[in-house]
């Protein structure tokens, strides 16, 4: 039999073990926390954006969008959220099936995620360039070559 006392020193330490667990996996969103803001990169006749959302309830939303000659012609939702001990990043892109990458990397300047048996890309990564500037990429094989497409970005003001 447990005594009272002893209930309320074992609910106690459940509860620092929850609240530790909980701070773990918030500090991860909230290491990829500099991701927030409006981005945009000329490719070019192509101009690229993405907009996240700050890191709250363990999750950070994104969207994309590339515009060519006043149209839009891709788009993607991104959604990065806790995931065990680490982060998933699960991307909508217009016209294909959703997929969903897992970090292999966490740091307070970049963050790689990976999907081995996703068909293209494999790796998706970001890295922030200075204050105002990210290097985001795409990266893996297709039949077998090694193919990488990089996205240099520079802070915009969000409308």
């Amino acid at each position: 039999m447990v005594s009272r006392t002893g209930s309320q020193v074992v609910l106690v330490a459940l509860f620092a073990c929850a609240s530790e667990a909980s701070f773990a996996q918030q500090s991860a969103i909230d290491r990829v926390g500099w991701l927030q803001g409006c981005w945009t990169s000329k490719r070019g006749e192509a101009t690229v954006e993405e907009q996240w959302m700050a890191p709250r309830g363990g999750t950070m939303l994104g969207m994309g969008r590339t515009v060519r000659g006043g149209k839009t012609t891709e788009y993607e939702l991104v959604l990065i959220y806790v995931q065990g001990g680490g982060l998933a990043y699960e991307a909508h892109p217009s016209g294909q099936s959703s997929a969903t990458f897992l970090s292999v990397a966490i740091s307070d300047g970049g963050i790689v995620f990976e999907n081995r048996e996703h068909d293209f890309p494999q790796r998706v990564g970001y890295r922030r360039n200075g204050a105002d500037g990210l290097q985001a990429w795409i990266e893996g094989e297709v039949n077998g070559r090694a193919r990488r497409a990089e996205f240099a970005y520079q802070r915009a003001r969000c409308h």
